[in-house]
């Protein structure tokens, strides 16, 4: 077996080797500063297959990545004491070994081109692997057009503890305020959301703070709909498949938000 210096010198030679722009770029000599490239490098990179060789070695890679993080599981996370089936956590979602996690897309479903951003698309993606991307590619190509506000695609998990993936635009706010027009549009992204993992007879989904951060979509009314849309749903569809929703949150302030509305308190 080849250690993880050599695993990532033979990834990055491959990534770099792919674009002529990148031949002045010398591999790090650090663990960590291997990976940023390797991030960065993944992040830039256009849909397109990769050979098997370099997929085995992206996979081992991104595996014991994702073990040094550490895998969050369902019962590790306590439900609320209002509403069974739904809970809250505060983390990095690329953890959460649950059978879907939404992504906060934008309206090409590509992940974000961004070497190292912070959006949960590219930390998403990152953690995925070349392969999602390719497969969100496979997607558009076949719809033929750019995803619309509000609707949901859903892709394998590949490198993630989560086995699906859940793609929704969220709506982008302009103005000071949503308007009634961008609240209907997230709840839409909760639902498509929901009505997706049923359709895949899925029993856990982890959402993300949809549309807050990069679409500006305030932390209080996004949070708000987040909850209400997500319980209607539950007690509209009795017979759903969905046993536990998790709600994802980075930041302390929607933590906070989240806490109250779910009534830890």
């Amino acid at each position: 077996m080849i250690s993880e210096n050599e695993r990532l010198d033979t990834l990055l030679r491959t990534l770099l080797n792919e674009r002529p722009e990148f031949s002045h770029i010398s591999i790090p000599a650090s663990i960590s500063e291997k990976r940023d490239l390797l991030r960065a490098l993944m992040n830039v990179r256009s849909p397109q297959p990769i050979d098997d060789t370099t997929r085995r070695l992206q996979d081992e890679e991104l595996s014991a990545q994702r073990d040094e993080k550490g895998v969050v599981t369902l019962e590790s996370i306590l439900p609320s004491p209002a509403y069974p089936r739904l809970r809250l956590w505060q983390g990095d979602i690329t953890r959460l070994q649950v059978d879907a996690i939404v992504n906060a897309a934008n309206s090409r479903l590509l992940g974000c081109f961004i070497p190292l951003h912070k959006c949960i698309d590219n930390a998403i993606h990152s953690a995925a692997g070349m392969q999602l991307r390719e497969e969100c590619e496979r997607i558009m190509q076949r719809q033929g057009h750019d995803e619309h506000t509000g609707q949901a695609k859903i892709t394998h998990g590949y490198n993630l503890p989560a086995k699906w993936v859940i793609h929704t635009v969220g709506p982008i706010v302009y103005g000071q305020q949503p308007t009634q027009e961008d609240d209907r549009l997230l709840s839409e992204c909760y639902t498509n959301c929901l009505s997706l993992a049923e359709e895949k007879s899925l029993h856990s989904i982890a959402f993300c703070c949809i549309s807050t951060g990069e679409f500006h979509f305030p932390q209080d009314k996004a949070a708000d709909i987040a909850v209400t849309t997500v319980r209607s749903y539950l007690q509209n569809h009795p017979g759903s498949t969905i046993d536990a929703v998790v709600f994802n949150v980075f930041k302390d302030h929607d933590y906070t938000l989240y806490k109250k509305l779910l009534r830890y308190e």
